[in-house]
């Protein structure tokens, strides 16, 4: 990073984190004109960019369907995603040098390594000249005047405007730690709890011990209170702990959310998505009844799912292990009967998630009913927000970094110019 020159203390924009929405908002604040310092407590900066989408760093989608987030302003949202969008994005890290390549919309760098975003932000900072204190403490933050005082540990810092871009609880290794919010409320803003989000779910079932380690495609529904809230289809995964996998973080936000307020959650899993329970009934008592055939339910059910799969039913329900030919026909019909819902509609009881470690985002954080369209405070003039600090997550698929691209662009793009005006 550019050396730290003690003898500066002011400029006309402060950023505060140096992760994707701070460096963003960092170098559209530069180019735009103002005078920048970026203030990181760790000693390198953009962490969290090189752990994302397993290290190969979904960076933007082109689908932007707005229930890709989820905040208490979706019309906002989809109003600023407007302003600096997907292509806006692609066209970004272009012009930084990084050439991109889609998966089914979704895009990655070329290179297929995150560390190719983090380090063409970091050199387009270096470039621009903008001056990075990093390591460094803050002990407060505060209005005075027109220029905000942010101290850190070792000296007094100042600037007519400030973003705060510090991220949220998630993956708190990276640096997220927080304390954003802290900063936010001391200056009159309120925040929305922030809770794990994109997150494993955890379950007291006993069941889990029968069939830890399995993946399967299967569609997960979430309930809360007895009424639906979400769902998803894709590859689940089942743990010793609870579930896992893409479908459940899509789901987790609103069981994070049910659960802090003291609510009933309960994820149906349908093991056999693509066909329905009328279709599967019927697969299963021709297998049944098949001549020569002898197999016991158990023995049946893994032509059409995986074995532990069909342990775990098998035992769930106490069937028996004689040959189902054997079974008298009454039997056979109400054995196939719970079968079959518990293929399509296995109930598991949600106790909580894995902890802000585990998660990759956060949901809840500073209202945006508190900011603008241009970022900026509606309670604190020349104060603006960006990132994972601010009540807006997405789902996977990229949607968290290109909210990150968006808000700091707008956030830094905004700050200079009403630093400049001063």
């Amino acid at each position: 990073m550019n050396k730290r020159n003690s003898d500066v203390s002011a400029a006309d924009v402060i950023v505060v984190g140096a992760g994707a929405a701070g460096l963003t908002a960092a170098i559209a604040a530069s180019e735009n004109g103002a005078a920048v310092i970026v203030i990181e407590h760790n000693p390198v900066s953009g962490k969290k960019i090189l752990s994302t989408g397993n290290g190969k760093c979904n960076f933007t989608n082109e689908r932007q369907d707005p229930a890709c987030y989820r905040s208490d302003d979706p019309a906002l949202v989809s109003s600023l995603l407007k302003q600096f969008s997907w292509k806006d994005s692609l066209a970004f890290f272009e012009r930084l040098g990084v050439r991109s390549k889609s998966k089914n919309g979704y895009y990655y760098p070329r290179s297929g390594q995150a560390s190719a975003i983090r380090d063409a932000l970091i050199a387009e900072t270096k470039r621009l000249g903008i001056r990075f204190y990093n390591k460094a403490e803050i002990t407060g933050i505060r209005k005075q005047g027109a220029a905000f005082r942010i101290q850190t540990k070792s000296e007094l810092l100042t600037a007519g405007q400030c973003i705060l871009a510090t991220g949220g609880i998630a993956a708190p290794k990276t640096g997220s730690d927080g304390s954003g919010y802290r900063y936010a409320e001391k200056l009159g803003h309120t925040v929305i709890r922030p809770l794990p989000a994109l997150v494993p779910l955890l379950s007291d079932e006993v069941w889990f011990s029968l069939t830890a380690g399995i993946r399967c495609d299967a569609r997960v529904t979430l309930s809360v209170n007895g009424e639906t809230k979400a769902e998803d289809t894709g590859e689940l995964q089942l743990t010793e702990y609870g579930l896992s996998g893409i479908p459940v973080f899509q789901i987790s936000r609103y069981a994070s959310a049910a659960l802090s307020g003291q609510q009933r959650a309960e994820v149906s899993i349908d093991f056999l998505p693509e066909a329905d329970a009328a279709e599967t009934e019927r697969f299963l008592y021709g297998a049944a009844q098949r001549p020569g055939s002898r197999k016991n339910w158990e023995e049946i059910l893994a032509g059409l799912c995986n074995r532990k799969i069909a342990h775990m039913i098998c035992v769930r329900l106490k069937l028996p292990e004689t040959s189902v030919r054997s079974l008298p026909e009454q039997d056979v019909q109400k054995q196939l009967s719970g079968i079959v819902r518990q293929l399509k509609d296995t109930k598991v009881r949600i106790t909580g998630t894995r902890s802000a470690e585990q998660a990759q985002v956060t949901c809840g954080g500073i209202p945006l009913r508190e900011i603008d369209e241009t970022m900026q405070s509606r309670l604190v003039p020349g104060l603006y927000f960006a990132g994972e600090i601010l009540n807006v997550d997405g789902i996977c698929g990229g949607y968290n970094l290109q909210w990150a691209w968006t808000s700091g662009f707008l956030a830094g793009t905004h700050a200079a110019d009403a630093g400049c005006r001063q």
